[in-house]
Order: C-alpha cells, then structure tokens, then sequence
C-alpha cells in the first residue's frame, strides 16, 4: 500500500494514527536539527517533520537530500503541529516521519510548480505535465469533470441516452475546413475527422433513438485565437418529435441545472430576443447583458445639421457609457485611438458629456445645440454624469466597430463581473446569407436547418429573406450552444441543397445517405450543440479554455509539449500513396 490517507484528509481527528502518506516534495526547510517538508498530492499538503531527536539517524540524513519534486512515501505518526496553518485543510497536524522512501527522485522544474510561477506561458505549454500539479490548472481540470459529469446526470435523468458516433467519416465542402486522414487500406482516399457528427445524430433520430446526446471530440482546421482550438469538445444532442420550445426548455433546465449545482446561483429569465433586434441593438449576435450600453440610432436626429460626416453615413449610432462624464480629455483620446486601430477600423468618433446640472459639452458643439444633444441623449438613454460615444459610417461595418467599443467600455468600467451570469436565446437567425465572391448562398447554420414554417413559401422567390428554425444560447457575451430544427422531409433537403449550389449529383454524392434514410419514416427532429470547452471556461470564470483542457494546442495549432504536428517518415508516406513535392 502506497498510502493510507491523501494528502489532504488528515487533521486533528487523526493525531497518534500510524499512516502511509505519497506524494510530491513542494518544498523543504533544513534547520540544521529539524527538517520539515511540505508533501503535496492532488488533494493537498501535509507537512512532515524529521527531527534529529525523534527520527532514526538514517532517515534524517535521507532527508536531507530530498529536492523539489522528488516522489516519496513516508511512514509516520500523525502529531499536532505546534505553530498551526489556517489556511491549510492539514494545518493542525504534521507527520513525524519514522521511514522515508523515495519512489523518484527529480530534476528542478524549469518553474516553480506554485500558484503563482514564474513560468510563462509558453513554458509552461512545454511541461504541461508539470503545469498541471500546479492548483490553477489542476482545479480547472476537477472543474470541468463536474461540469461533464452535471450534464451526463442531467441528461440521463431526462431519458436521453448517450451514444459514440465514428471518428472517421466523410469530406464534406460546407463549414470549416476539416482535418482529412489518408486510408492505406483504400489508395489514393481520405477520411476526414468530424466537425460535429450532425448527419450520425440526425440518423439516430431515424433509427428511433428519440433522446441522444454524446460528450464529443469534434475538429475544425481553423484559425485560432483564445477561445478556440484545432480539437475540440461538444456537448453534442438530439431529440425527435419536438419544435423548437421543446429544445429551449430542455437546455435552458440544463443551464440552470448547472449554475446551480457548480455555482450555488439560481437565473430564473432566459431572454429571447430576435437576430435582427441582437445586431440593431448590440451590432452582435451574441451580446452580453450583464450591462446595459444598448445602441440609440441617431440619423434622425443627427443629419439635419451641416456636419458632413454625419450626413453622408448609412448609419449614424451612439452608446451612452454611464458615469463617464468624468473622463478626461486623454482618456477620451486614448478610446479615439483605440477604435482607430485596424483591428476596430474605425475612422473617428464623436463624445458628448451630459454634465450633472443637464447641459451638454460635445466634440461637435460647433455644429449641434443644446436641443440636438438633448435629443442624442434621449436616444441612447443617456442620464446625467454619463458619456455619449458616437461612430458613424456604412451601416453593418459601423454596428461592428461600435459592438467592440461597447465591449472595451464594459471591461475598463468593471462590468463584466465573472460571478455574474446572465443567459439568453438568440432566434430566429437568417437561414441562408449570399457570398458575393462566390455567387451563390451559404448556409448560416448548416444545410440541414429548416425553414421557419412561415417563411417557406419565399424559397423560392426570395430566399435570402428566409428565416431559418435555429437558436444560439448565448452566456455573458459568448455563443455557448446552438442548434435548429432540421429538416426531415427529402425533398425540402434536395431543394436546399440546390439554393447552395450543389447539383443533383453532388448532392447524391455528399449526402445521398441522409436523404435516402428521409425515405424509410424520418421523424420531425432537432438539437443542440454546447461547447464545452468554453461553457466550463465561463463558468470557472475565465474566456479563455486553454486552461480547461489537459493538453492544448497554441496559437498555431501545434502541441509544443510533443512536437506535432510532424514530419512522417518515408515508409509510412510510401504505405499512404502519398508523394511530398516541397
């Protein structure tokens, strides 16, 4: 036996007991007499303490050349600790050690293996190893295992039964990009992994598999950035015979099935709100509503003076950031720069302050009275102490700038609280929206999502005006799920195929299984897809998921711990059928 008790079990209740303690050596301090070392295991540190007067000579010596992150078993006698640790579950006893073993012994870590380390990131990406016995990333980890397993009971309770669908498929062209994978058994074909199993869930539904759900590794050849990754993890599920409020009922309990459970937090209101109003009203589709700053249009009220920048814009819109009116010219100058950045790409911006005894002091008063201002902050609901922020310019691109604006606002202003949640539906989405480069349309969502039953009969005739059956939840400025309703009728399915530039026979070719099982009695169906990776980020108070993952991927999609992406050798590429010509 390696151990009677973990590391962090042990207190007052346990002094005199005889115990086996393993671990990790955090930390030791050698007083020449006395030596204590801080053992450390995933559930916590007990001190042990070697004393030249209690413990054998042999083991004290042994003692003594214990390093950081060596692996020991110890032996010994739980006694009260004379100068105790409150802020250590352990704090009241140590061990006095009567036999040390030490299972292995180990180099000094290239960071201190602490809360807070003196390794950077991307040091730490190389020893993920040794990251993960740090607490941060240790407890991210316990964290999301709580959150799979919430969802696996949540879940299971409501019927739904867990399935694995294949990780080898089918290269389908709409969506990302997918990782393809060589067959050796099939010359000269690929496999490609799965960016959802979306046509597998669906046939599940036709296979009568009512209530589906499956934890899944998905992979999408994309770009990068914080929230996101080459691999990734869904909550992934599908129900036959429901509408669209069927779904919205069933995550929404799950939602707060969650935030309960993990977060002691009880959201009664999951607003629904509609696309069109989402992108009018935050220039977004997934707004955060922990704050207010909805946007006030201003044309009306705007254009009828001779500022020439105003009255040659599409679109002329303002927020009203509250308590900001204090702001000093540098500050406002530094937030005109900041939206001048390529990355916002905004060409300027005007500022009104609404002072405290209700006058205006604007960057424009040379053109605008007292009255017109008023009137700007009647519009964005601007009160006194707060400060009006104005950008203007063509109507989507000017909504997009002023959305990262508003944002930028809320993170300098301290309003996005972590330990705040705030959940909402976003509806009603576009179904299909039309690529000018290539000419034809996309689907938003995918090609299996169905029409709103009331707009079918513009198929036809305008389908670009068509809304589809689809909803996104959206927590804290984030997309954590979406889904829709699909289509489960053949004909409809070849008729969309068709709207996205696919031929009869590219579509046989694609997806002829899907609608040849539409044949055999589909039932009406639709789901869901969390992310994971981001739903437990959020939860665990972070927007980045690297820290929830046990092995991540950088910014360029490489595994810097293992070196891969590789070079394969000659033999294998042989095998494959596969000729580099670099």
């Amino acid at each position: 036996m390696y151990r009677s008790h973990n590391n962090g079990e042990l207190n007052a209740t346990h002094i005199n007991k005889e115990v086996t303690l393993a671990g990790w050596v955090q930390k030791s301090r050698d007083k020449g007499f006395m030596i204590w070392v801080d053992l450390r295991d995933r559930y916590g540190i007990t001190q042990l303490i070697f004393d030249e007067q209690r413990t054998d000579k042999a083991v004290f010596e042994k003692a003594k050349s214990l390093g950081r992150e060596f692996v020991i078993q110890v032996k010994g006698t739980v006694i009260e600790r004379e100068s105790k640790n409150a802020t250590m579950a352990t704090g009241d006893v140590e061990i006095l050690v009567s036999e040390l073993n030490i299972l292995n012994s180990a180099i000094t870590p290239p960071f201190t293996i602490e809360d807070e380390t003196d390794g950077g990131e991307d040091i730490r990406m190389k020893y993920r190893y040794l990251d993960i016995r740090r607490n941060p990333v240790k407890n991210s980890l316990l964290f999301r295992h709580k959150v799979a397993m919430e969802v696996r009971k949540y879940l299971s309770d409501l019927d739904f039964c867990e399935v694995e669908t294949p990780y080898l498929i089918k290269s389908t062209p709409e969506g990302a990009r997918d990782f393809v994978v060589p067959s050796r058994m099939n010359e000269g074909q690929f496999y490609a992994l799965p960016q959802s199993p979306q046509t597998f869930k669906q046939l599940l539904m036709v296979g009568g598999m009512d209530k589906y759900f499956q934890i899944v590794k998905c992979f999408r050849d994309e770009d990068l950035r914080a929230d996101r990754q080459p691999e990734f993890t869904q909550i992934d599920c599908e129900m036959a015979f429901v509408e669209q409020e069927d779904i919205l009922n069933v995550f929404e309990g799950l939602t707060r099935h969650l935030l309960k459970e993990l977060k002691g937090i009880e959201v009664d209101k999951f607003p629904r709100i509609t696309y069109d109003y989402a992108m009018k009203t935050y220039g977004n589709d997934k707004p955060d509503i922990r704050f207010d700053m909805k946007f006030g249009e201003l044309n009306s009220v705007a254009q009828h003076k001779d500022f020439g920048v105003f009255n040659s814009a599409e679109l002329v819109v303002g927020i009203a950031a509250p308590n900001c009116a204090s702001f000093t010219r540098k500050e406002i100058d530094a937030l005109i720069d900041w939206v001048k950045r390529p990355q916002v790409g905004a060409s300027g911006m005007v500022y009104v302050k609404c002072e405290e005894d209700g006058t205006f002091k604007s960057s424009v008063d040379k053109f605008y009275d007292q009255g017109d201002l008023k009137k700007w902050a009647e519009a964005t609901n601007a009160k006194a102490g707060d400060m009006i922020f104005v950008l203007s310019g063509p109507a989507d691109k000017t909504r997009g700038q002023l959305s990262a604006l508003r944002m930028e606002l809320a993170t300098r202003l301290g309003l996005r609280n972590p330990e705040v949640f705030a959940p909402l539906w976003v509806v009603d989405f576009p179904l299909l929206e039309f690529d000018e480069e290539s000419g034809r349309y996309h689907a938003m969502h995918h090609p299996f999502t169905s029409p709103k039953p009331e707009d079918m009969k513009l198929i036809e005739t305008e389908p670009g005006k068509v809304r589809a059956n689809a909803y996104d939840m959206v927590l804290n400025g984030n997309e954590i799920g979406g889904g829709s309703i699909r289509i489960h009728d053949k004909d409809l399915q070849s008729r969309m195929f068709s709207l996205l530039g696919f031929t009869p026979e590219q579509a046989e070719e694609q997806f002829g299984f899907l609608m040849n099982a539409f044949q055999f009695g589909a039932p009406p169906h639709g789901g869901l897809a969390f992310g994971l990776d981001r739903l437990v980020a959020i939860l665990g108070g972070q927007e980045t998921i690297r820290d929830f993952i046990a092995f991540p991927k950088n910014n360029s999609g490489r595994d810097v711990m293992i070196d891969a992406p590789a070079a394969i050798d000659d033999t294998q590429l042989k095998e494959l059928c596969i000729k580099l010509d670099l």
